[in-house]
């Protein structure tokens, strides 16, 4: 009997949470399942599943304040807002100004224990403050990203809309149980078009 996924096989394949990119990096071809005719690399959807079960329980060993989540790709923008609202989470959504963790001196310095962010790319700045701190940092990561410097990958479409809607639509779910903020995954009632776009 396989293991229980987090949702519905249906539900993934219809967010396209498993559609990658044509392009391809050597450390992400461990997470492909196969290469369609058109070029579009698939991921493999048991190992997305597997990296947000331990992403959730990750994630849930910190305290929201603890975590800041960041994401410069403006499709992950409700989503990762929808995210915060709902675990207390702090979210930079946007340009992320080098220096917020590692300068005291700037008004909008503040601390963290983990960074999560949506694209290990245009979230780079934030990759490269969690370094010189030293702290683990957590990434949604396609296909054609690089894992340097990420202590948790998480393989997934994160350039979707609705791919990114239903990945912070579980976390929440999972940080929560982790938590102890609800007792269990059915206890979760936020409905997924908060995180995302139909």
């Amino acid at each position: 009997m396989a293991e229980q996924l987090l949702v519905p096989q249906d539900t993934y394949l219809k967010a396209g949470i498993h559609i990658g990119t044509k392009f391809r990096t050597k450390y992400m071809e461990q997470f492909i399942y196969k290469t369609r005719p058109d070029g579009l690399s698939v991921l493999n959807l048991a190992k997305i599943d597997e990296r947000l079960k331990i992403a959730g329980s990750t994630l849930s060993q910190y305290e929201p304040k603890d975590i800041l989540l960041v994401s410069r790709r403006e499709n992950s923008w409700k989503a990762v807002k929808a995210f915060g609202k709902v675990t207390g989470i702090r979210v930079f959504a946007g340009r992320y100004p080098p220096g917020i963790l590692t300068n005291p001196a700037l008004k909008i310095y503040t601390e963290a224990k983990l960074i999560f962010v949506t694209d290990s790319w245009p979230d780079r700045n934030a990759i490269n403050d969690a370094m010189k701190i030293g702290i683990p940092v957590v990434a949604l990561c396609d296909t054609n990203n690089t894992s340097n410097n990420i202590d948790l990958v998480i393989p997934c479409n994160n350039k979707g809309k609705k791919s990114l809607g239903l990945l912070f639509w579980i976390l929440a779910r999972e940080y929560l149980v982790g938590r102890g903020v609800i007792d269990k995954p059915e206890d979760f009632t936020e409905p997924l078009e908060n995180f995302s776009e139909e």
